[in-house]
């Protein structure tokens, strides 16, 4: 398996679940090489809840930076409060409780169950799924994610729970590195014999997965480009006008700036807009 800060025993001696659930929600949607200097950063800054507790919104979104999709540093500052107010600022063990908290979805609660605290859950991601629908299913990509694959993970998952959170961790890298979405290495694959699609031949059995749309000159570039003119100058809020003056598409810049106080990234003040306090 690849050196990973969050699979080290010093990472979770000194940062415990807090350390594992700060690492999720940066790698939803983002890569691991970007994620790295980003987290070390992060949890030399706020190494518990209660420290990023008494952060400001536009500490964490300064913090945040280039790590894309904004809104999950709000939702992790979120998380942060509720787990000092209602859970003596130590992220809670139980699934639901996890589920409760700003920004944790079902993928998110089980790995900070299963790899911060070892308990016996199936934690299914992209990879996985990937992992799933060629060995067990045939399939060259997996269909829309469904409550199924937790159900085909339970059943594969070993009956100790070291073991199998150790199985969890195995699928997700099996995935990234070998069973990869558009070149996998099959030739280097330690259950190629197990594989239903590869003992199929590799049938091209199609592929629904959701495309992402073009970043180049859309409303997301626009909107990270805003962020980064106001992590440059905060806390001083810039005037409209001189928000991306330049940008080709005035209607889609204001479109963005409306969309980021909306989503609570940005703050309006008067003829001004800055990051929210």
């Amino acid at each position: 398996m690849r050196d990973l800060p969050w699979r080290r025993r010093a990472f979770h001696d000194e940062f415990g679940a807090w350390g594992v659930l700060v690492s999720e929600f940066m790698l939803q949607q983002t890569p691991v090489t970007r994620v790295i200097p980003h987290l070390e950063a992060w949890l030399a800054r706020w190494p518990s809840p209660a420290e990023m507790a008494a952060a400001t919104a536009a500490d964490v979104v300064q913090q945040w930076a280039n790590l894309g999709y904004p809104r999950r540093a709000l939702w992790l500052h979120r998380a942060a409060v509720e787990v000092t107010q209602r859970h003596g600022g130590v992220v809670p063990r139980d699934v639901d409780a996890l589920m409760s908290l700003s920004g944790i979805g079902d993928y998110t609660a089980r790995a900070v169950a299963v790899f911060a605290y070892g308990d016996r859950h199936p934690v299914v991601d992209t990879n996985t799924r990937r992992v799933l629908a060629r060995v067990v299913q045939g399939r060259a990509q997996p269909s829309a994610p469904a409550r199924s694959d937790l159900v085909v993970m339970e059943g594969l998952l070993p009956a100790s729970d070291a073991d199998a959170a150790a199985f969890n961790a195995a699928a997700m890298e099996l995935g990234a590195t070998v069973c990869t979405a558009r070149s996998p290495r099959c030739d280097a694959c330690p259950i190629a014999t197990s594989c239903a699609w590869l003992g199929a031949g590799r049938p091209d059995t199609g592929d629904v997965r959701r495309r992402q749309a073009r970043y180049e000159g859309s409303d997301r570039q626009a909107r990270g480009s805003i962020l980064r003119a106001l992590r440059r100058e905060a806390p001083v809020p810039v005037p409209l006008d001189e928000i991306l003056p330049d940008w080709p598409d005035a209607a889609q810049r204001d479109r963005a700036i409306d969309s980021l106080i909306a989503d609570g990234l940005a703050e309006a003040d008067g003829g001004a807009i800055s990051l929210p306090r």
